[in-house]
């Protein structure tokens, strides 16, 4: 990627930030600390090379953002620096979560981002896009924002989803072909990311 010197500067800095936060409030396994960057970050940042895939990214560079479910700040804080013009919300129902993410996104001046320990329900906002990592099975994940974005829900899933798809589509009488899935690893080659996944979910915009 095409990094300016503040996003170069703000990406170096993560790992000092979360290994002091994570001293003190464990939000990455102790012993995956040590992969932030390949088992975290670039894990976030693959959001964006999707969007490169599907021509959308000038769409999410200035767009309205909502992280759910977004523990210590993934992928939201990644997405965050990436993009500096799009404004960006990350929720978790969790309030240790949100101290680590709101600490670090402060310390990293991002003016882009918000974040609320809240559950996705009780938003009252609508946003373009919603962005997610492993937080919970895709109908229950649709559920809390149906309704609530216009254009795509994106979220970071590992192993066998064909059945949650397929509950996915039935339960709410999705177009067929209307859910893509895509393969982490056609962008990132490292063997942790064989079998991960990027679902892309139409909102009330693509219907």
């Amino acid at each position: 990627m095409n990094l300016t010197p503040l996003q170069k500067e703000r990406f170096d800095a993560l790992e000092p930030l979360y290994r002091e936060w994570n001293s003190r409030i464990n939000v990455i396994s102790r012993k995956d600390i040590d992969n932030l960057y390949s088992h975290h970050v670039l894990h976030s940042l693959s959001i964006a090379e999707y969007l490169k895939v599907k021509g959308l990214e000038e769409s999410f560079s200035t767009a309205d953002i909502l992280d759910l479910g977004t523990g210590g700040g993934f992928p939201g804080i990644p997405l965050a620096i990436l993009y500096e013009n799009a404004r960006f919300t990350l929720c978790d129902s969790v309030g240790k979560k949100t101290i680590v993410a709101s600490a670090v996104a402060e310390s990293l001046g991002l003016q882009n981002v918000k974040v609320v320990n809240a559950r996705a329900e009780s938003l009252g906002e609508r946003f373009d896009y919603v962005v997610s990592r492993a937080v919970a099975s895709l109908p229950e994940l649709y559920g809390w924002v149906n309704g609530r974005f216009s254009e795509r829900l994106l979220c970071l899933k590992g192993g066998d989803i064909a059945e949650e798809v397929a509950t996915l589509m039935g339960r709410y009488h999705l177009p067929k072909g209307s859910v893509t899935v895509w393969p982490v690893s056609t962008c990132l080659e490292d063997p942790y990311f064989e079998g991960k996944l990027l679902i892309d979910i139409p909102g009330s915009a693509g219907k």
